[in-house]
């Protein structure tokens, strides 16, 4: 892979250069999740022999990040929970560069025993940040209000707005509330698959950089919904990568972009890359430097890839406040 020697814009507040990430105690596909994943699938392996496979997958993609300039925050899941979706920490909570931890509400029992207070103590006791506040909204559980952090809003930071695909697990008026809280503009469409079911999480269709949006367009409902993201892609600026419905199932919609060591770079998984054309490779490579992950087996069985392994941590250093 011939990669850039000069991406085409230094990294903005958009992307940060730290991640945290859970190494799973357990993996299987969720049978309270897979209702409303179509990019999930239940598997008759041994749970053991998964479990091994899936860390071996996990350990090679801290590595494959670190060479690529990330720094990675290890974490393990807590060994006494049933959790079988920890992998994917980005749901249940988001950092911020203004010091904000926000704890976002979630559909499903297992995938609220996610949500760990020692995580945040290890940010700021051990690894010099600090946090000024932090945002509760699980509260709208007990109102039927769902939206599952950055898997729900995919965010410009940089212009603050906030894409959301409403499904079972992004509901409008949960996106309304988080918005108004964090001081963003929501962008709301409809996205459905081929078989007319929603897609689950806005991040499965959708990645936006600090100079390129990754789309798959044919996702969103025409008319006023495709005019909206399009609208507001183009008043900030974003290039736009379209990707097809084969490449969203292979998760190149399921992307991230990040600083690095390296400068402005982009996470995805070995199997997103091998579904992209070369022109579009080349596209990518223009805004961003590609570390690619191989996670096969985290994708196939649990729905989500890369980019949901990744909680990105914008919490500024300094001392506790």
């Amino acid at each position: 892979m011939n990669a850039p020697s000069q991406p085409q814009a230094a990294t903005s507040a958009q992307c940060t250069r730290t991640v945290l990430m859970i190494r799973p105690t357990t993996f299987y596909s969720n049978p309270e999740t897979s209702a409303s994943n179509a990019f999930q699938h239940a598997t008759d392996a041994d749970r053991g022999v998964t479990l091994a496979a899936v860390r071996g997958e996990f350990d090679a993609a801290v590595a494959a990040l670190k060479t690529g300039g990330v720094e990675v925050i290890v974490v393990n899941a807590d060994s006494n929970a049933d959790t079988p979706d920890a992998i994917f920490p980005n749901n249940w909570f988001s950092t911020h560069s203004d010091g904000r931890i926000v704890l976002y509400p979630m559909a499903t029992p297992s995938r609220r025993r996610e949500r760990r207070q020692d995580l945040f103590e290890l940010l700021i006791d051990h690894h010099g940040m600090y946090s000024t506040s932090m945002l509760d909204l699980t509260n709208l559980e007990d109102r039927g209000l769902i939206v599952e952090g950055t898997g729900s809003l995919v965010l410009d930071r940089d212009a603050h707005l906030a894409y959301a695909a409403l499904s079972p697990r992004t509901h409008m008026q949960a996106v309304v509330i988080a918005c108004q809280e964090l001081g963003y503009e929501p962008v709301m469409f409809e996205a459905h698959d081929s078989n007319r079911q929603a897609i689950y999480h806005t991040n499965v269709v959708m990645s936006v950089g600090p100079t390129l949006a990754v789309l798959g367009s044919r996702f969103v409902k025409p008319g006023a919904d495709i005019r909206r993201v399009f609208d507001a892609l183009e008043r900030t600026n974003k290039a736009r990568l379209d990707i097809s419905a084969e490449q969203v199932a292979n998760f190149a919609g399921n992307i991230l972009f990040v600083d690095s060591a390296a400068g402005p770079s982009v996470v995805l998984s070995q199997r997103a890359w091998k579904s992209l054309t070369k022109p579009q490779r080349r596209i990518l490579e223009q805004h961003a430097l590609p570390i690619l992950c191989g996670v096969e087996t985290i994708e196939h069985i649990g729905g989500g890839g890369i980019r949901c392994m990744l909680a990105e941590i914008f919490l500024p250093s300094g001392p506790r406040l």
